[in-house]
């Protein structure tokens, strides 16, 4: 791939080209993610050509590729994929050696912070999939006669779903080195079968009063044949399987560290599972879906907005064609395609129930002018049904962004109510400023944390949106896959990636009544916060990830959004205290909310005013707290796999912090392998809030 973002390789999904390499192939792999550069001092095996963690928006999907020809003492990999956030492998199947000892692997990654990749098919292979990334969401793969299903080299938390392991020798292999240089730091497993596999998992954890490295988290996973289900240190058996036949299910299992919610204490054994509500499940496993392709539609059924007359030159205001035409294809069971582009509009664009919209090579639709001026006012760019409204929609491979100064515009406002199938937003982002045609970039909005801005005044033509997205009051039965909500740290299209200072107020806000699914999603650099769940009940998430907004707290997260009540925003006026207090973005707020199950979050704050010294390991001090829960209605949370990097607390319960960084020390971030809240409803907050265990 010659591109850095944007990049998309996409095969028939109703029949899967092949990609075969011949029996002299010698490159790194069929298809480079991001090829090497020769070697350096620093780097003598040579290097990525790109940083991983800049390489955004890309995707493969609907291939096969084959390396049997391939001699299987030659090293070689399918696909080599170091790369982070809006990106996807899905619908792939890969075929290698199964010689005992070939050197063949299927998706290598070594470095970023991404991500998300599911339906994928292994068959052979030394590695079938050999990882090494800050965080990610895998979801339903199915891996056939390798070595190790998955061997990972290092990460911070990965999400494992729907894992179908067959026939190998090792099914998660986490061990890295050794535990004196363990470098994986969690890994969450559920709804998954391993059969006839000798080891389900293969662990160096040490159990350990302060450093928590090699968290693992087991729920609802089935073995078939699997002799020992964890073996650990000196090949001790830490959780036996099935002997050398039969069936067993893991309910629920872990290693590290545990509050419930007091804490720490070291565990390695079996837990309680979390409480599932039953309308997030598909049988015993909790709900998901593919991005729809459409596979059994025609060309016909398709609609493309170019052909309806919309310019997206960035420049032509294709409110009216989009408008019109995505109200008549949901009328008459039409699909709309948007053509790649950039469609500027200036009005919000209303999606009706039953609309299917599907984007090419992601076009951006963004918002222009006075309309989405008024922070006081804010206005919807995209509306996804109106208050009450019951249907479906699909939505998949899009971009929502703001032009200029938009400080009343919300990105995605979702009202639609779905009570009979979810609705769903696959590979749907929003990016506010650093990209060509924002006139939010570098020359508009250049990082000054040399510029005292603690308390005012910001530049306003650099306040980009008030919200990336709303899920309002009423909405049932959403599911987002692969999604990122964006506010620019860099601008894109700065060859050096330099620093921006663009505001947002608020990231996702959650007041959904129920039933939501966020997998593999992400929210980063928001003023006030950027996962918000307020007043909702029964949603699933993970791997969730945030960072923190920059800039802050120069100036902190009061400026320059002031709260409102009917939003249900924190306040940050008393808590901030004149610098010494909470000054910086939540990365996740609960209030008021019942069933959540957290399967992976990675909250993340790294600057403090643009300088990252805050968060060197043991340091973490970039903000005083990163997960705030609220509110005497809270009840049944449950979170596995908290990674939290920058941030003193790691979770505070109605303004108390329960949970100190330096006493969960990982690899870099500081983990906690298993929280959980009270099933009881609380007393109203105090300074010492009543909490016990489940």
């Amino acid at each position: 791939m010659s591109k850095i973002m944007e990049p998309e390789i996409i095969g028939n999904p109703n029949n899967l080209p092949i990609i075969k390499a011949t029996s002299n192939f010698s490159a790194t792999a069929v298809i480079d993610g991001n090829p090497y550069l020769p070697g350096n001092a620093e780097h003598p095996g040579g290097f990525p050509g790109w940083k991983a963690s800049n390489v955004f928006y890309r995707q493969i999907r609907n291939l096969q590729i084959d390396v049997t020809n391939v001699p299987a003492n030659s090293s070689v990999q399918c696909i080599h994929w170091p790369t982070s956030q809006a990106t996807s492998l899905q619908n792939i199947v890969f075929h290698m050696s199964q010689a005992s000892g070939n050197q063949h692997q299927g998706v290598f990654v070594e470095d970023g912070s991404g991500g998300f990749m599911s339906d994928l098919t292994f068959n052979g292979g030394q590695n079938a999939a050999f990882f090494g990334n800050q965080q990610f969401t895998v979801r339903n793969f199915t891996i056939n006669n390798a070595n190790n299903a998955i061997n990972m080299a290092w990460d911070w938390g990965w999400t494992f779903k729907s894992m179908t392991i067959n026939n190998c020798s090792v099914g998660l292999n986490i061990t890295n080195i050794s535990p004196s240089e363990q470098t994986v730091g969690s890994a969450t497993f559920i709804d998954s079968n391993i059969n006839d596999t000798p080891i389900g998992v293969l662990t160096s954890h040490v159990l350990n009063t302060t450093y928590t490295n090699s968290s693992l988290v087991l729920e609802n996973v089935k073995l078939s044949n699997v002799p020992i289900a964890v073996q650990g240190v000196g090949n001790t058996t830490l959780l036996s399987g099935t002997g050398t036949s039969g069936m067993k299910s893991i309910e629920g299992w872990a290693q590290g560290h545990s509050y419930t919610p007091d804490g720490p204490s070291s565990i390695s054994g079996t837990i309680p599972a979390f409480s599932r509500p039953q309308a997030l499940l598909d049988g015993d496993k909790y709900y998901a879906r593919s991005k729809p392709q459409y596979v059994d539609q025609s060309a016909e059924q398709f609609t493309s907005v170019r052909s309806a007359g919309a310019r997206g030159d960035g420049v032509t205001d294709d409110y009216q064609v989009l408008q019109d035409l995505i109200i008549r294809a949901a009328d008459t069971g039409r699909i709309v395609f948007i053509d790649a582009g950039i469609y500027k509009i200036t009005k919000t664009l209303y999606i009706p129930k039953e609309s299917k919209i599907v984007g090419e090579a992601y076009p951006v639709i963004m918002s222009s002018g006075s309309f989405f001026a008024n922070m006081d006012s804010p206005q919807p760019v995209v509306q996804v049904g109106q208050r009450g409204e019951e249907g479906c929609v699909e939505w998949s491979d899009t971009i929502v962004a703001t032009q200029g100064a938009q400080p009343g515009a919300i990105a995605i406002q979702w009202n639609l109510v779905s009570l009979e199938k979810p609705s769903g937003m696959w590979d749907v982002h929003v990016r506010i400023g650093g990209f060509a045609g924002s006139q939010l970039q570098l020359v508009d909005c250049l990082a000054t944390p040399d510029v005292a801005t603690l308390t005012g005044p910001i530049n306003k033509s650099c306040v980009g949106a008030h919200t990336s997205m709303h899920v309002t009051t009423g909405v049932r039965g959403l599911y987002l896959e692969n999604v990122w909500l964006w506010t620019a740290d860099h601008d894109l299209d700065d060859a050096t990636f330099t620093n921006i200072t663009v505001y947002a107020g608020r990231g996702l806000n959650m007041q959904a009544e129920r039933n939501v699914w966020l997998v593999g999603t992400s929210v980063e650099h928001h003023s006030l916060y950027q996962y918000q769940l307020a007043n909702t009940r029964d949603v699933f998430m993970g791997q969730i990830q945030s960072e923190t907004a920059y800039y802050q707290p120069n100036p902190d997260a009061s400026l320059p959004f002031a709260p409102s009540a009917e939003l249900l925003d924190p306040q940050f006026s008393s808590s901030c205290n004149n610098g010494t207090g909470q000054c910086s973005g939540w990365g996740l707020r609960i209030l008021d909310s019942q069933d959540i199950g957290i399967y992976g979050a990675g909250l993340y704050s790294f600057f403090s005013n643009y300088n990252n010294s805050c968060s060197f390991p043991y340091q973490e001090d970039c903000q005083k707290g990163i997960l705030s829960i609220e509110g005497s209605k809270t009840q049944n949370i449950g979170i596995y796999n908290l990674n939290t990097i920058g941030a003193s607390s790691m979770i505070d319960i109605d303004g108390s912090s329960v949970a100190n960084a330096s006493d969960n020390v990982n690899v870099f971030p500081d983990t906690i392998a298993v929280f959980k809240l009270q099933s009881e409803p609380r007393a109203a907050p105090s300074n010492t809030p009543s909490i016990s265990t489940f």
